[in-house]
């Protein structure tokens, strides 16, 4: 390639269906040592379009980097064990060279060159304003494309792998301990910003058939007139379709007394793109639990957080109430509250250990709002109606040991029964990440902490 013409060059590009750059390539005269020693900023130059400049750079980089990978490749080859003939004989060879190629894009990931503004900033440690962090977030999004060769579907994995690159480099971007998912979000955003227009990949126009996109379609028009089982996960029509049929399942399922757990688990994980599809294009909640009312259920609730984060909520909320409900309790501005009160009133009623420490939990969990000076009616409603569209508590007799009741509302209608306090402030924490519902103002300092714990970050 080093001694290719202009001619040839452009005849490679055809070849590779970038014939569109052939005008530009001979106007600024690319020959071959000229194209390997393109950097970022020049192919941005010659290129408009991001999945070209992605392609591109893939394939000078692919370029450059063989020897050195053949090289990795012979020796894990060598190094391997004596049965390692037998494992990539046949259909195991194309697993092996695919995760291949995932450890070396996860080993050989670094964060790409950013413009000489955001270096600034960056080495300045000023936290970027929204501007700045738009033009970080699109960097990475282009670097990682060219790492991905022009795909725009990252998994969760290399979504992970570059957030905490950028986070590991640059710590103060952490944002009190909130930044991973903050980026993250960020991140996954871009790419589902830049797919948007696209009408001439292959990859993309797939996917927007197989997850219901219809040209001239804007995202609010696929739920228009609230009919769920029109939405569409496959390219043929959902109903009669493997989905459809896993739906039905489940809710024929739900009406029954003797339920099927591990079935619903694996129907459920079966189901969980097209679940997060509708979540994530703004559904009405109600379709969403018609479609899947297992999610009415807190160990579903809990089971989908947990596919989502890989963390037990539920876990993690005890070991909290555990370890913060006696500072909590003790903190001087929280001995005239009317939920401590009411707490040193009802404690003198028992003495058993056991209800002792599940009323004195109770009563941190629901002081928590108070300590971060939030708004505790966005939290729970203790013996009060629920108001209030966000998920919420509510809280009925929270220190009676016969008689009391906890609930999760969303949108002002009861999403599950819980049977303790724990359940109540996992199920509640749990139902902002599951239906990808934005903390209110007035109580996210609560929330932002709650989340930290369960993260440990």
């Amino acid at each position: 390639m080093e001694n290719w013409s202009v001619d040839q060059v452009c005849n490679w590009l055809r070849q590779r269906n970038l014939g569109e750059l052939v005008p530009k390539f001979r106007e600024e005269e690319v020959s071959g040592a000229a194209l390997l020693a393109l950097n970022d900023r020049m192919v941005q130059q010659l290129v408009k379009k991001i999945g070209h400049q992605a392609v591109l750079m893939d394939l000078i980089n692919k370029y450059q980097q063989r020897k050195s990978g053949l090289e990795s490749l012979t020796y894990c080859c060598e190094t391997a064990s004596p049965k390692f003939p037998e494992l990539i004989n046949g259909k195991n060879l194309k697993s092996f060279f695919a995760r291949y190629k995932t450890l070396q894009w996860t080993s050989s990931y670094a964060l790409p060159d950013f413009p000489y503004d955001v270096k600034c900033i960056l080495e300045e440690k000023k936290c970027p304003d929204h501007s700045m962090r738009i033009r970080i977030i699109e960097y990475l999004q282009a670097d990682m494309t060219k790492y991905l060769k022009g795909s725009l579907y990252p998994n969760s994995q290399q979504y992970n792998i570059v957030v905490s690159a950028l986070l590991q480099a640059y710590p103060f971007l952490d944002d009190n301990g909130n930044g991973f998912l903050l980026w993250k979000r960020a991140l996954r955003d871009r790419f589902k910003y830049v797919r948007r227009p696209i009408e001439d990949d292959e990859q993309v126009l797939k996917n927007k058939c197989k997850f219901g996109h219809r040209r001239g379609q804007t995202r609010k028009s696929l739920f228009a007139g609230n009919k769920p089982d029109e939405f569409q996960v496959q390219e043929e029509p959902i109903e009669g379709s493997a989905m459809d049929i896993h739906i039905k399942w489940l809710k024929q399922e739900y009406m029954k007394t003797q339920r099927n757990w591990k079935e619903v688990d694996a129907r459920m994980n079966v189901t969980i793109e097209i679940r997060r599809r509708m979540i994530s294009n703004k559904a009405p909640l109600k379709d969403i639990l018609k479609l899947f009312p297992f999610l009415r259920c807190p160990y579903q609730l809990f089971r989908e957080f947990q596919l989502l984060t890989h963390t037990d909520i539920y876990q993690k909320t005890v070991e909290i109430l555990e370890i913060y409900s006696e500072n909590i309790l003790s903190l001087y501005a929280m001995k005239n509250n009317p939920i401590n009160i009411m707490l040193q009133e009802n404690l003198e009623r028992h003495t058993e250990e056991d209800i002792l420490k599940y009323m004195k939990m109770t009563a941190a969990c629901l002081l928590l709002p108070d300590v971060f000076g939030d708004d505790s009616s966005l939290f729970a409603a203790v013996n009060k109606e629920v108001k209030v569209v966000t998920p919420v508590l509510e809280v009925k007799n929270p220190f009676n040991v016969n008689s009391c009741e906890f609930a999760l509302y969303v949108e002002g209608e009861e999403l599950a029964q819980l049977s303790n306090c724990t359940m109540a402030l996992a199920a509640l924490v749990a139902a902002f990440h599951v239906f990808d519902i934005p903390y209110p103002k007035r109580i996210h300092r609560t929330l932002n902490f709650l989340e930290s714990l369960v993260f440990e970050v």
